[in-house]
């Protein structure tokens, strides 16, 4: 996630799931940016079949790219990303995907790119927090997405910092 000193408009309070990290680069999308574009007003550029589908495109990046996909369809998955949490840039998946009753879904245009030693460069200078992602992380609220991570993160770095066992959810029961 963006640490809030990032003020790159193209990342400030972002949250990008990591797809693919190795010595020649990384490549992420990013889970907390809708556009104004529903999935509908573009399905004519992508198949000729009938689609109503009104969810929001996501802006993945900065960078341009095919149109990609992360979601809970197994056998329509190119790579799983986390534990039940697919990812496929497969254009005939991803009309699959869409028409497909009852799938969990998010389309990304776009996706964040970093050459060899650029991301590990922008962590040493403290632009980004890491932190161990979650399936849900790609399906909540795009609103409060960056906020909720950053509670997590924060709370969870003071719990280790401090040795605490537990935390109750309600403070009054200190």
């Amino acid at each position: 996630m963006a640490a809030p000193r990032l003020l790159d408009p193209n990342f400030r309070r972002t949250v990008v799931l990591m797809l693919q990290h190795t010595n020649e680069g990384a490549l992420g999308l990013i889970l907390n940016r809708r556009t104004k574009a529903q999935i509908k007003d573009v399905w004519p550029q992508l198949s000729d079949k009938p689609c109503e589908c009104e969810a929001r495109l996501h802006l993945g990046g900065p960078v341009e790219g095919p149109l990609m996909a992360v979601h809970r369809e197994a056998d329509l998955g190119d790579d799983e990303v986390l534990p039940g949490l697919f990812f496929t840039p497969e254009s005939t998946k991803i009309e699959e995907l869409v028409l497909r009753d009852g799938s969990t879904f998010k389309l990304f245009v776009g996706y964040a790119g970093w050459g060899a030693g650029q991301l590990e460069s922008e962590l040493q200078e403290g632009s980004w927090f890491t932190c161990p992602a979650q399936p849900e992380h790609a399906f909540v609220q795009v609103d409060d997405l960056w906020e909720k991570i950053f509670r997590d993160l924060g709370r969870s770095s003071v719990i280790a910092a401090l040795k605490i066992k537990h935390i109750p959810s309600d403070p009054r029961l200190n």
